[in-house]
């Protein structure tokens, strides 16, 4: 608005009176005042000061989860990372909180976790998860990400020369906008697909040195690189040595990319409009091999042997209205074709482990089936947990570790007859 009111005083000051008459005539400004996001920011300098170890704290909005050495790293949205200690899956216990500002996803290699914090990548060594030390950090990795904002107000009076963007303010604001002009300024409104927002989350097994994460993980490791998916992008990183991360250069996609899974030197990409396969034979820049379409949704991938299963779900900024599991031939990964679609109430995460395969179907709970035979997998139900809004799961070894809205459970499933909930870490209700 101040620019506007500038420019309109230069010209005042320019153009001669009859000009001005005449232009008035055509054109004529007023104030309009609506609601809109406001952004709350932060500097610069303080954002890159902020990871640090706090005190344990109870869960309250859980995100991604993470294993690895008998700890569970979960995500608490936008603020960082509960660590908690699984040594006994029983009993596990919140040793400690990462604050990382802007957090969403993390990846683990070594002693050393990589983790989105709004704009940068940093690296952090939990050789000590007690006293964890950032050791690197890429700035600008992100760029231009913004937290999740209410979509029925448009954004007004975004800077990026401000400093890092925290959070929204909803409040009323007045701006001098051309007369009949009932869309007021229309670069304040972002399409749903183009928003660069942080979050989405399905499940992955990593390679050998690192850990597991869920199905919904944006980061993935293999070998020397990190790999991030990040709106329309494939971002890939060579973490060796860390510190001393360099970017390698992005691989632009066609479509917006909501997950990651890595399985037998393969990048396995979640798109909005179908699952895109990459060849790491060469890690540093990862190779198309091919593509299976779908209708628009956001859709996790896990994989075993020559199947891959893909969860579709309505509901979301995917512009998606299907809710169903699709069974997917990848024998040939140059050409992977659809076994079978199942429908589902709203899927989200799922996992599998020796053919028991897991999904969280969101409000209708924790549903598992033996997948032995991908034609039939309807009638194989093993068991359901209809009383857990669910998210995202790990399967290992006979444990099951499932992050939903109630917190943190876990199940013993070494006996697929009896499967059992031997813990739950519930999140913090005021």
């Amino acid at each position: 608005m101040k620019t506007l009111k500038f420019i309109l005083s230069a010209v005042l000051l320019i153009l001669p009176a009859s000009v001005l008459f005449n232009a008035c005539q055509d054109k004529t400004f007023e104030e309009v005042t609506y609601t809109a996001n406001v952004p709350v920011y932060m500097g610069f300098d303080e954002f890159r000061a902020s990871v640090k170890r706090s005190d344990p704290r109870q869960m309250e909005q859980p995100g991604k989860i993470y294993f690895k050495d008998n700890y569970l790293f979960i995500n608490e949205i936008s603020k960082g990372v509960h660590v908690v200690d699984n040594s006994d899956p029983a009993n596990p216990v919140i040793s400690t909180f990462l604050e990382i500002p802007g957090n969403y996803d993390i990846a683990i290699k070594g002693n050393i976790l990589y983790a989105d914090s709004f704009i940068d990548l940093v690296a952090i060594d939990i050789s000590d998860p007690m006293n964890p030390v950032e050791i690197d950090r890429v700035e600008d990795a992100f760029p231009n990400v913004l937290p999740v904002f209410d979509y029925t107000y448009p954004v007004y009076g975004l800077d990026w020369e401000k400093g890092i963007v925290v959070g929204w303010e909803t409040k009323e604001v007045t701006e001098l906008v051309e007369k009949g002009n009932t869309y007021r300024n229309e670069t304040l409104y972002f399409d749903n697909m183009g928003v660069p927002t942080l979050g989405s989350n399905e499940v992955a097994i990593a390679s050998s040195g690192t850990g597991l994460a869920g199905s919904m993980a944006r980061f993935t490791l293999n070998n020397n690189f990190l790999y991030a998916v990040h709106n329309s992008s494939l971002k890939v990183f060579s973490i060796n040595p860390t510190p001393g991360i360099t970017m390698n250069p992005e691989i632009l996609l066609d479509r917006q990319v909501e997950t990651i899974f890595p399985y037998n030197n393969h990048l396995f990409l979640g798109t909005t409009t179908g699952m895109m396969v990459y060849s790491l034979s060469n890690p540093a820049a990862p190779a198309f091999v091919s593509v299976f379409e779908h209708i628009n949704s956001c859709d996790p991938v896990v994989i075993e042997g020559n199947y891959a299963y893909v969860t579709l779900r309505s509901g979301t900024q995917c512009n998606g209205f299907t809710n169903q599991l699709d069974v997917v031939d990848i024998s040939s990964l140059a050409h992977p074709f659809l076994v079978k679609s199942y429908p589902m109430f709203n899927p989200h995460g799922l996992g599998i482990d020796n053919h028991i395969l897991f999904i969280c179907d969101g409000d209708a709970g924790l549903k598992v089936y033996d997948a032995t035979d991908p034609m039939n997998i309807h009638l194989n139900q093993l068991a359901h947990f209809p009383d857990i809004r669910t998210y995202d799961v790990i399967p290992y070894n006979g444990l099951l570790m499932l992050i939903g809205s109630g917190g943190l459970y876990q199940y013993n499933y070494s006996d697929l007859n009896n499967l059992v909930l031997i813990s739950h870490i519930p999140v913090y209700v005021p």
